[in-house]
């Protein structure tokens, strides 16, 4: 059982212009009242892999097991984490006899990842106000028009 030593909020969010298309993500990381942002993006992408991204790329940040609530506008990402990856791992990351999981590599990075970590998920409707939500919305928004405005 992992024993945490720190707990953190993160925040978590994908864009992208056009599925596919040019694509953001960001993560804001909040610990006894900093808050920090990280973000990215990639040429050509999908949304979800930019959701998939914001969670991975945070959680690659941390140096030692800690208990973090994650909030994500991302049902898609909630919910392959918590149920649907259990199968997938089960069924040697395959959907049916002949289909692979989409994204299975952002899927496994996300796995090993979470593995040091205890994650209390949280969604988050996506445009609703939130205000954290909306940060991680437009800096991800950000990251993207500027990949495609580079193009």
């Amino acid at each position: 059982m992992i024993q945490p030593n720190k707990k953190i909020s993160i925040y978590t969010d994908g864009s992208c212009l056009g599925n596919p298309g040019p694509g953001g993500w960001a993560a804001l990381m909040c610990y006894q009242g900093k808050r920090k942002m990280f973000s990215g993006g990639e040429i050509d992408t999908t949304n979800n892999r930019m959701e998939l991204m914001a969670v991975i790329s945070a959680l690659k940040l941390l140096k030692e097991p800690c208990e973090i609530d994650l909030f994500t506008d991302s049902k898609y990402v909630m919910d392959g984490a918590q149920v649907w990856m259990i199968n997938w791992k089960k069924k040697n990351w395959m959907r049916t006899k002949k289909e692979a999981v989409k994204n299975v590599d952002l899927w496994q990075s996300l796995d090993q990842e979470m593995q040091a970590h205890k994650i209390n998920w949280y969604w988050v409707k996506g445009h609703s106000g939130h205000p954290e939500n909306e940060l991680v919305d437009d800096e991800a928004r950000n990251q993207a028009e500027k990949i495609s405005a580079n193009q």
